[in-house]
């Protein structure tokens, strides 16, 4: 039984890369919705109906324990797939997403003013501003869409990604945190470090390896049914040698395959 990672492109390479990095033991297996890229311009019903699509592929591919790495599918499907889907469907399956442990590293250190740069559907949802004040109400969040800038960083346009930093940082230069709320983001996150040096910049490919191992710890139930032969799979919803050479640029020595199931 495999550790999954979903996300709706391929930017969640890099929260793989972590996990294997901390925890090398285990079988991964990771799917990308390459084909619906990107997701935070769609509907919320295209893309609930898109992760719960790949949730269920990924679940008939032994994946016992999940984790969402896309913001956007998490801020809109993971509810519905937690509570409705997983108890009917697959109730020895669990299914996690990326915003709490992200909001959790954000709000400590007694910060006041947070901000939260990632897709217009993250944004709309005000998913971190829920979370975040769960865990003090006081704090002032501000978020921040950014759609221009998972697709520059797919076409491997950084160029245009350092201009889209360069637009938004003014706007965050007042607060104590700043989530970079999508896992396309960590590949810039240099960009918000250097023009926010006063700033903690919260990145998910630096805190969500040691999340996984601490949720690990704290549920052998479901350590105990992982497997861990150190065994490899990607897959794609669509394969082309755009989408190899970033996944390539991503996570090195990679054999991305097209899925044909879903």
């Amino acid at each position: 039984m495999k550790i999954g990672v979903f996300d709706s492109g391929l930017g969640g390479l890099v929260i793989t890369q972590a996990f294997i990095n901390c925890l090398p033991d285990y079988d991964y297996f990771y799917y990308g919705d390459s084909k619906h890229l990107p997701y935070g311009d769609k509907t919320s019903g295209r893309i609930l109906s898109y992760t719960l699509n790949a949730i269920k592929y990924m679940i008939s591919c032994d994946c016992r324990l999940i984790i969402i790495a896309c913001n956007t599918a998490t801020s809109i499907a993971l509810r519905y797939i937690q509570q409705r889907f997983l108890p009917v469907e697959a109730p020895n399956v669990k299914v996690l997403g990326v915003v709490i442990p992200t909001a959790e590293v954000a709000a400590c250190d007694n910060a006041a003013n947070i901000g939260v740069v990632a897709t217009s559907a993250t944004v709309h949802s005000h998913i971190y501003r829920t979370e975040l004040q769960k865990i003090n109400p006081l704090l002032n969040v501000m978020e921040i869409a950014a759609p221009d800038l998972v697709p520059a960083i797919e076409n491997n346009n950084f160029k245009k990604a350092e201009l889209i930093v360069h637009r938004l940082v003014p706007s965050f230069s007042k607060c104590d945190s700043l989530i970079l709320g999508c896992t396309h983001y960590p590949l810039v996150k240099d960009f918000f470090r250097n023009m926010l040096p006063k700033v903690k910049i919260v990145s998910q490919d630096e805190l969500m390896a040691d999340k996984l191992k601490n949720y690990l710890y704290r549920h052998p139930e479901i350590e105990n049914t992982l497997t861990h032969y150190g065994s490899r799979n990607f897959e794609v919803s669509l394969l082309n040698s755009h989408a190899e050479k970033v996944a390539q640029k991503l996570f090195s020595k990679i054999e991305l395959k097209e899925s044909k199931s879903i």
